[in-house]
């Protein structure tokens, strides 16, 4: 009992170190790493566990140049808008009397001329379509006259000759006009394929060249303005660009410009031609129906007169 009451050190205190496998102790310090490898945690950081991703198909999205293509976007619709603006500027000074404008001493009448020659000869083919429907229910008209006359003829004997000569005389009109409503229907399409396909298209590139001159001359001015203001560091740059601006502009306009007065000149020569097969056709045709009625109209009559005979009156015989 003593012995256990002695002081820490004294070597009676029993060894609480725990036994290796082999059911031995271990000795002092040699076994102290050891078992501190196998008791306590370890303090490195776990490694992540492997997982299998499977391989994902479809299109790959690019990140890195979206603000790129953004800032490219952006740059897109600020000179679109600053265009649109001098343009607008442009035509709005043009409309009230303030701006200068180019003007093409040699184009421009041209294109007024043809303007003026659409107008004027989309109311002449109205004018002919109109006549071409009227003659065609004019033609069914004297074709039921002629039926008319045909069965008075028969159910009357004493005027028989008289109602048989004009039901001839009505349903050769009525031919006849049908084949002058065939020719005008064809002068009116050929018409209307010369103004609403031929002119239409010259037309077009007519606005075109209007755009363009509108937008040349919004560089123009604005390149004036820049001349006429102060030269600076600042000013310098802009004015450098403003010239760029204003030659590209340039070109883009001439070249609208010539190939326009190579168009109208090319419309020019191909309407004369087409004018005149097709004024000449409907001539000839207009000509033929009248010549066509009045030989038949002055054979029948002589053939009328052949038959025709004084019948004395009841009172005569009387």
């Amino acid at each position: 009992m003593m012995m256990e009451a002695e002081q820490p050190g004294g070597g009676a205190k029993e060894d609480s170190r725990p036994m290796e496998a082999g059911g031995e102790q271990s000795d002092g310090d040699s076994t102290k790493p050891r078992v501190a490898m196998e008791t306590e945690p370890s303090r490195e950081p776990p490694e992540p566990p492997v997982t299998l991703q499977k391989l994902q198909t479809g299109p790959v999205v690019v990140q890195g140049s979206n603000q790129n293509s953004a800032s490219e976007k952006l740059q897109r619709v600020r000179k679109w808008s600053i265009s649109k603006y001098k343009v607008t500027r442009q035509a709005l000074s043009e409309k009230l009397g303030r701006g200068s404008r180019t003007v093409d001493l040699d184009l421009e009448p041209r294109l007024e001329l043809l303007q003026d020659d659409r107008q004027r000869y989309s109311h002449m083919t109205r004018l002919a379509q109109t006549l071409a429907n009227q003659l065609a229910q004019f033609t069914v008209t004297q074709k039921t006259l002629g039926d008319a006359f045909t069965e008075l003829s028969l159910k009357t004997p004493t005027l028989h000759v008289e109602f048989g000569a004009n039901a001839e005389a009505q349903k050769f009109v009525s031919r006849s006009g049908e084949t002058l409503a065939t020719a005008v229907n064809a002068f009116t399409s050929d018409m209307n394929t010369l103004i609403t396909k031929t002119m239409e298209d010259t037309m077009i590139n007519a606005k075109q060249y209007e755009a363009a001159r509108v937008e040349y001359d919004a560089y123009r001015v604005d390149l004036e303005e820049l001349n006429l203001g102060p030269r600076d560091a600042v000013t310098l740059p802009k004015l450098e660009q403003a010239q760029k601006n204003f030659q590209s502009q340039r070109e883009r306009y001439q070249k609208v410009r010539d190939d326009l007065s190579v168009k109208v000149k090319l419309l020019e020569e191909n309407k004369v031609k087409v004018l005149h097969n097709q004024l000449w056709l409907l001539h000839s045709a207009v000509a033929a129906h009248s010549t066509s009625c009045h030989r038949f109209l002055e054979h029948n009559i002589r053939q009328v007169e052949q038959h025709l005979s004084d019948a004395p009156s009841w009172l005569e015989e009387s």
